[in-house]
């Protein structure tokens, strides 16, 4: 039996049964596609439910707030990836009557979809002859053939891509992608698979060779930059405090916090006490500040660790515009500081 017959007969009788697979409708296909990029099935599928019963069509999606895609999307990181998915959705409702492009070419020049996303749509809505490359992939196809190319350059991607399509059944592609990328995320798992169990392990070259663990080659790694945040949660006499939308680009954008000082380095009570007297975030009299969490919470992110530091300053009298508890839960925040408010709602209820 040859390599796709046997990957889609594996699929067949082991794949899971996911709502996006039980239909060909490019909304629903490009919302799990775009929510299950750099994430999990566990994590994504409680998202893609939220999502579909809130926006079930493109429309809906399109005639949203960002403020409301945003707070649904709250905690699946990466929210770029919401900003654009309802600008797209803008796209397709008003400019293109709720119709998505039929082919690859044209989906790719939606803003939000890459390759790997117009692929997906291309193959699973309108049955395409394009393959899909995902890590999952790369993996499988560089185990099974023993090909050492570093899938961290470009010219890997396409290595692959007229790999995949050569393998590819051209009467019936979506069936193979499916097929391909469900085997490497349920048996040519990333770590320790179980090959004994293989069904492609008679001829798969990384186990004759003892290479499985050495498979795919990705040399370039992301530097780590360290960023150390100190949220100030100020509360008058009627426990309102201040929230702020984040505007400057780059991790949370359009996203809300509370007023921000950033720093190089951990601060205590000493440093950060003239840092916040300096402040014209509010123009009332301080009564005290302290420190609501004594050491760093470490906040990991793909390309940054967050030290965050959340501090309580009393305001004497009442802030102006200031928002309470309820209205507070309603804005979308970054995960961590959701969490923290959830956690400490003493500090914000009377």
């Amino acid at each position: 039996m040859n390599f796709a017959n046997s990957l889609t007969k594996w699929y067949i009788q082991n794949k899971r049964d996911l709502p996006w697979r039980n239909t060909q409708n490019p909304y629903l296909i490009w919302l799990s596609e775009i929510m299950l990029q750099q994430t999990r099935v566990a994590q994504g599928m409680p998202y893609y439910l939220s999502f579909t019963k809130a926006f079930p069509t493109v429309f809906d999606l399109a005639n949203a707030s960002e403020e409301q895609v945003l707070k649904l999307w709250q905690g699946l990181g990466y929210y770029s990836r919401a900003r654009n998915l309802h600008k797209t959705a803008q796209k397709i409702a008003y400019e293109h009557n709720g119709v998505y492009p039929d082919n690859y070419t044209d989906l790719l020049q939606l803003k939000g979809i890459g390759d790997y996303t117009a692929a997906a749509i291309a193959s699973f809505s309108y049955n395409e002859v394009v393959p899909v490359v995902d890590g999952n992939v790369f993996r499988v196809l560089s185990r099974y053939f023993d090909i050492e190319s570093d899938i961290a350059l470009g010219s890997t991607k396409k290595e692959f891509a007229a790999l995949a399509l050569e393998l590819m059944p051209k009467n019936n592609p979506a069936l193979f992608n499916q097929a391909i990328m469900e085997f490497g995320a349920l048996q040519c798992v990333p770590k320790s698979p179980n090959c004994e169990i293989c069904v492609l392990n008679s001829s798969c070259l990384a186990l004759k060779k003892n290479k499985v663990n050495q498979l795919p080659v990705k040399s370039k790694k992301l530097k780590v930059k360290n960023r150390y945040f100190n949220y100030l949660i100020f509360s008058d006499e009627q426990q309102n405090t201040i929230v702020q939308k984040r505007s400057e680009k780059g991790i949370w954008h359009n996203l809300y916090e509370f007023p921000l000082i950033e720093s190089d380095s951990e601060l205590h009570f000493e440093t950060i006490l003239p840092k916040i007297q300096n402040l014209k975030t509010t123009a009332s009299t301080i009564s005290s500040v302290s420190e609501l969490t004594a050491i760093s919470q470490l906040h990991k992110l793909s390309h940054q660790h967050l030290y965050i530091k959340f501090w309580k300053i009393n305001i004497e009298g009442i802030i102006d515009n200031g928002i309470d508890y309820e209205r507070l839960l309603q804005f979308p925040f970054p995960i961590v500081i959701y969490n923290f408010i959830e956690k400490n709602r003493n500090i914000f209820k009377i």
